[in-house]
C-alpha cells in the first residue's frame, strides 16, 4: 500500500521544514510513504527548501491558483503517482503529523473513503469565543447540506482513498474543505472523522484576515454550494415563499376591492403591481429549480465520464511541471 502525503504551499519556506520533520517515516501496514509538495506559485524558496528536505515529488503550478485548485492538482498528481491513500496537510504545520496513522486507519480497515481530522475546537486555546461559535455553527450547517456527521468541516487535515480521489471534482476557488464534504456525502462515499491534535500557530491564516471576512466568505461559499448541489430544494423553497406571499397579497387586494371602504379616485394599482411581481418571481424561482435539477443531472453524467477517464489514466505521468 502506497501513501502519499501532500502539502499545498504558498510561500511556506519558513515553516515547511518543521512540517516535513513532523511527518511519519513509516506506518505499520503501509509499504511506502512519499511526500508531495504543491508549489502554488510561491515567490519565495518553498520549492528549493522542499527539495533540500528530500521531498520526493514537487509539483509547481507556476502561478497562485488558490488553495482549492492546489489541493485538487495534488490529488490528481498523487493518483497518477500510484497512491492508494492520500493525506492532505497544511504547510504551516497546524496539524500533528503523528496523528496520520490514526487518520488513515479507517481507510485501511475499509470503513471509509474519506476521513477528516477534527480539531478540539471548544478546547482550542487559539480560538476565541466568536470563532468557536462560528466554527460549530458552520459545521452544523454543512452537516445538513452534505448528509455527513463531520464535526469539523473546516479542517484540511484529511485522508482520501484512491476511489475518493478519483470521484472528487472541486469547483470552488476559495477552499476545498466544504465542497469535498458536500460532494462526498451526495455521492454516497463513506465519510468519518477522528480526533486529532494541533500544533501552536506559526502564522496568521491567509484565507481571511478578520472575522467579518471569514463569515462573508464561508457564508458565500455555503450558499454557492447549496445552489450548486441542491438547486431544486433551494429554488423551490424560495419560490414557495414568494408564491405564499403572493397569495397573501392577492387576498389583501380582493379585500381592498370588494370589502374595504373605497376612497374616491383610489385604484389600488400599486398593490396589483406588487402582487404580479411577487407571483411572477415565485414562478420563475420554481422554473429555475427545474432547470437546476436538469443541469445537476447533466453534471453528474459529465463527472461520471471524467471519473472513468481518470480511472483509465491511473499511472499516466502528469503534464504539469513536476520533479
Amino acid at each position: 500500500m502506497k501513501l502519499i502525503i501532500q502539502i499545498p504551499c504558498f510561500n511556506e519556506e519558513k515553516t515547511l521544514s518543521e512540517t516535513i520533520r513532523d511527518l511519519p517515516k513509516s506506518i505499520p501496514g503501509v509499504d511506502s510513504i512519499e511526500y508531495l509538495v504543491i508549489d502554488d506559485g510561491s515567490t519565495d524558496r518553498t520549492a528549493e527548501v522542499a527539495a533540500g528536505l528530500g521531498v520526493q515529488h514537487i509539483l509547481r503550478l507556476g502561478s497562485n491558483r488558490g488553495l482549492a485548485r492546489a489541493f485538487m492538482s495534488g490529488i490528481e498528481h498523487a493518483v497518477q503517482l500510484g497512491a492508494d491513500i492520500v493525506v492532505n496537510t497544511d504547510g504551516d504545520n497546524q496539524y500533528c503529523g503523528a496523528d496520520i496513522p490514526k487518520l488513515i486507519r479507517p481507510i485501511m480497515d475499509n470503513k471509509a473513503e474519506l476521513v477528516v481530522g477534527c480539531r478540539p475546537i471548544l478546547e482550542h486555546p487559539e480560538f476565541g469565543a466568536i470563532k468557536k461559535a462560528l466554527q460549530m455553527m458552520g459545521s452544523w450547517t454543512l452537516r445538513q447540506i452534505s448528509k455527513t456527521n463531520v464535526r469539523d468541516a473546516a479542517s484540511g487535515f484529511r485522508a482520501l482513498s484512491k476511489e475518493a480521489c478519483l470521484r472528487l471534482f472541486i469547483h470552488s476557488t476559495f477552499s476545498y474543505c466544504m465542497e469535498s464534504l458536500i460532494q462526498a456525502g451526495n455521492m454516497g462515499l463513506r465519510v468519518v472523522s477522528v480526533d486529532i491534535g494541533v500544533n501552536p500557530r506559526t502564522r496568521p491564516s491567509r484565507l481571511f484576515k478578520s472575522i467579518p471576512e471569514y463569515v462573508r466568505k464561508q457564508a458565500g461559499a455555503m450558499l454557492a454550494m447549496f445552489v450548486l448541489y441542491r438547486p431544486g430544494r433551494f429554488f423551490f423553497s424560495l419560490g414557495s415563499v414568494l408564491i405564499a406571499l403572493a397569495a397573501v397579497l392577492g387576498l389583501r387586494f380582493v379585500y381592498l376591492i370588494y370589502w374595504a371602504e373605497r376612497e374616491p379616485g383610489r385604484t389600488h394599482l400599486p398593490s396589483l403591481i406588487l402582487l404580479t411581481i411577487v407571483a411572477v418571481s415565485g414562478l420563475l424561482c420554481c422554473l429555475m429549480g427545474i432547470m437546476g435539477e436538469l443541469g445537476k443531472g447533466q453534471r453528474r453524467i459529465a463527472e461520471e465520464n471524467l471519473y472513468l477517464l481518470r480511472k483509465a489514466n491511473c499511472g499516466t505521468p502528469s503534464r504539469r511541471q513536476a520533479s
